[in-house]
Parts: structure tokens; sequence; C-alpha cells
């Protein structure tokens, strides 16, 4: 089925006929020479090996630590198209962020039956904890992913959210640094849209999100969960871009009711924590008591207002793909608008019928886990073997409750350059958006996502995607 999809390319509307936004480029590299571009590519790569940008692929013994794969042609993105795209990106934060407070509030969502009361009580990413608490500014969400899926010249698809723990930042801001630094011609004959500026936007809407007890600049840090976490490279950059400490749990304590860290000086109090840790190890005397990444006693001090935990604790089940599932109706019921952005269909396979459903048609779906990240615990129907599609039926038969099933999109393509010519691969883009508490901040563009396999759907860095620049043109 796969092979029988037909794919929108982004660059060209026919053959060597660019659109408009790629009118620019596309004259550019008709008058490159290969080899000079493919020693580009090695520049690039033997670049991000110096500065270290790698992730780790968890149960890889002999390949635990991996370089991502960079692709030199930029993704491009109109400005008309962009001004539209980040409309209803807007409309679908707002949404979320209402939605967490709902939920951990009046519950007014389950109140009027718009979602079944089960699906959030029963939902290991919802705390309950969290009821009845409301960060400072009334903040759940502020760093959001939104991932998104093109198939058509004006249409776009939302696969997934990430209100929890977005990663994939550093690379886009590594991947704009790299394409400079290579081809700064380009960007002469390109006015592209800054990313630079995002750390200075993330400080600034993290302090804005202070706790009302900091009545000076607040201190900022980034709980990370230390060098064998698979986006290290990440929360050590952006530490270092922000101005923030990078810390880990060992580095904190409780004391005077604040959340300190320990200095040269002293330990000294934290206002707002970025935290890359999961809800599950953030404290030991709340949550797991086996943690050895989280800080005993911070959930209470953040319950008390003594500190900013962002993305805030409970957070995730809005990254829940059974959740994902009612997001139009979520959109709608509070901002009394239809969603800007579309859904993808999407099969509960805990419902009888859908169940029913998926297990007929295995072959023409994409089958994810609800909790599933990182392309993991995923079936990929067409383009699986008879054997895979008996396991998984085994698996959905064994716990329905935990996958929903979605029909296999026909992703556009954006051409990467390989064996010295331009070839399509798919890609989907995520989006990072910012929220303070009077601002909502959309960094232009976002990371790329490509699947450098020939044929693949799978973008993700763990399955052997890589990623490109992402460029939208100013108006």
């Amino acid at each position: 089925m796969v092979g029988l999809l037909k794919f929108y390319d982004e660059m060209f509307q026919q053959e060597d006929v660019p659109h408009e936004a790629y009118a620019a480029y596309h004259e550019w590299y008709s008058a490159q020479n290969p080899k000079v571009l493919r020693k580009k590519m090695r520049e690039a790569e033997e670049l991000f090996r110096r500065t270290g940008i790698t992730f780790n692929v968890y149960g890889k013994k002999d390949a635990e630590e991996r370089l991502i794969p960079f692709d030199i042609v930029p993704r491009i993105i109109a400005a008309a198209e962009w001004a539209e795209l980040t409309k209803g990106i807007e409309q679908r934060v707002e949404a979320i962020n209402a939605f967490l407070h709902d939920i951990y509030h009046d519950q007014e969502i389950l109140k009027a039956g718009v979602l079944p009361t089960p699906l959030v009580a029963n939902n290991s990413a919802f705390l309950q904890k969290m009821i009845g608490l409301k960060p400072p500014g009334g903040i759940y969400t502020h760093i959001v992913g939104v991932d998104l899926v093109r198939t058509d010249k004006n249409e776009f698809f939302v696969l997934e959210d990430n209100a929890r723990t977005p990663s994939g930042v550093s690379y886009m801001l590594e991947n704009r640094e790299t394409m400079i630094q290579m081809f700064p011609e380009l960007f002469a004959k390109n006015k592209v849209e800054r990313v630079s500026n995002y750390p200075h936007s993330l400080r600034r809407s993290l302090e804005s999100c202070a706790p009302d007890i900091c009545k000076t600049k607040p201190t900022l840090a980034v709980l990370t969960p230390g060098v064998h976490n698979s986006a290290y490279f990440e929360h050590a950059f952006l530490a270092d871009k922000m101005g923030a400490e990078l810390v880990e749990g060992h580095d904190l304590k409780i004391e005077n009711g604040r959340v300190c860290m320990r200095t040269t000086r002293g330990y000294e109090p934290i206002d707002v924590l970025y935290r890359r840790v999961d809800d599950e190890y953030l404290d030991p005397l709340n949550f797991n008591p086996a943690s050895m990444l989280g800080v005993p006693g911070i959930f209470d001090i953040y319950r008390s207002g003594g500190v900013t935990i962002a993305n805030a604790p409970g957070a995730g089940i809005a990254d829940d793909k059974a959740i994902y599932s009612y997001m139009p109706d979520i959109v709608q019921f509070y901002t009394g608008k239809k969603a800007l952005l579309k859904n993808v269909k999407t099969f509960r396979c805990s419902d009888a019928d859908s169940l029913s459903y998926v297990l007929d048609n295995l072959d023409e779906l994409v089958v994810k886990e609800v909790h599933g990240s990182g392309g993991y615990g995923m079936l990929i129907g067409p383009a699986a073997s008879q054997k895979e599609l008996s396991k998984f039926r085994a698996k959905l038969c064994a716990d329905p409750g935990k996958y929903i099933a979605q029909p296999t999109l026909a992703l556009s393509t954006t051409p990467v350059f390989a064996n010295s010519e331009l070839t399509p691969r798919h890609v989907d883009l995520r989006p990072f958006v910012l929220v303070g508490r009077d601002s909502v901040n959309i960094t232009p563009g976002g990371l790329t996502r490509v699947a450098m396999k020939k044929g693949s759907l799978v973008v993700n860095s763990s399955q052997g995607g890589g990623t490109k620049d992402t460029w939208v043109l100013e108006a």
C-alpha cells in the first residue's frame, strides 16, 4: 500500500520546476558542483562530531552513542503557509493548557461528557497529587512540541502533541548554525526568519513564570537525569545558551522551604526549574521511592509555591495518544471554535468495535502505544511482514487498551543530497512553542526530521532518521 500512495513533493511542482519558496535555492543548487557538496556534507558531519551533537540509543550495547544524520538541503516553508500554521498551533496550545487546568480543578469537560471519565481517571499520566494545584501564572505546558505532517499543498495534520518534555530544539539551532557556516551565500539569497534567539526567548518565558515568592531576577536551572540520558547534549546545550545552571538531583536539596542548588558559595535557592526528568522520577518521597534522579520533597515545595517546575508535573496526560483522538473536541470545548489543525483519524483499541476494525485491517494501519515515543513499540502495517503482523495481532488481543491505530498517511517529501543528487525522503515537522504569563512564542520553523532510508515513513532519530535545517521565509 505504501508504494501506491501519492506523496506531495515540497520542493518540486513538476520535474525540475520548483515551488516558489524553493526557486532561489533551486537556482543556487543547479549551479553547484556535486563534488563540492559532498565535501560540505563531510565537513558538516565532522562539525557535528566535534561539537558533540550526539544522542544515546537505549538497548544498543554496540552503538550506545550515535551522531545524528544531518542533510544539507533545507526544508523551506513560505511565509503565508507559516502564518496559517501558527494560528492553528497557538489555538491548540491554548486548548491544551485550558484542558490541563480543567482536569486538575473543576473537570467540566468530564461533566459535559466530552471526554470519558475513565480515560482520565485511569490514566497513568494523570497525577492525583496535582488536583487543586494551580502553577504560577496558571501555565502547565511552558514548552510544547507539536508534531506536524503534510499530505498536500495546503493540508497539514497534527501527528501528536508533546507537552511533557519535548526534545530536539538543540538540533534545530545547531542545524541552522551549521548551514550558515557551510553556505553563508544562501542566506544572502534567501531572507530566512531567525531561530537563534530561541534560548533568550526560553529564558525570558521561564522567568515570567517565576513563583510569587521571587522578588528579584529569577534563578534558573535545568534538571537533567545525567550524561547517560539520550538528550543530555540538549540539556547541557540549553543550560549553557540560557545562562542557567545544569544540575542533577544530587546537586539539589530542600532548605528553608526552597529548592536549593550547590554552588561554590554554598546552597542557593532556585526559582524556576526546567526539568528534563519524568514525573515518576522527580521526587522519591511523592512518586517512585526507588528514584535516584529526583529530589526528595521537591513536589511539596512546588505545591507550596516555592518553585516553578516547567513543564508542570501531570502535563504528560496531554501527550496520551488516546486523549489525542479527542483533541478536536477539546479545542472546540475550550476555545469555542473549530480546530484549525486537523487530527489524524484515530482508532482507540480499547473500544471493541475499533479493535475489531484494526485487527481486520492491520496491514493497512499504523499502530502505536498510547504512551509510546521515539518510534519504539509501533507497527507500520503496509511495511510489515506476515510474522510481524501476527506478533502484533497477539499484542493487541492481549492488551488492547495499550494501543491506538491510524491510517497510513502519505507523508510529504523533501529532497536530501544522496549519491551526488537530490532524492526524495519523507519528513515531519516539530515546531517549538514557548508559553509565558503574557505571551505565546512560536519559533519560525522548528525541527524537521527526515527518514534517511528510502521509502521509510519513520523519521525518529532512534530509528535511523536524521534532521535538516527548516527555513521560514520572511514575508
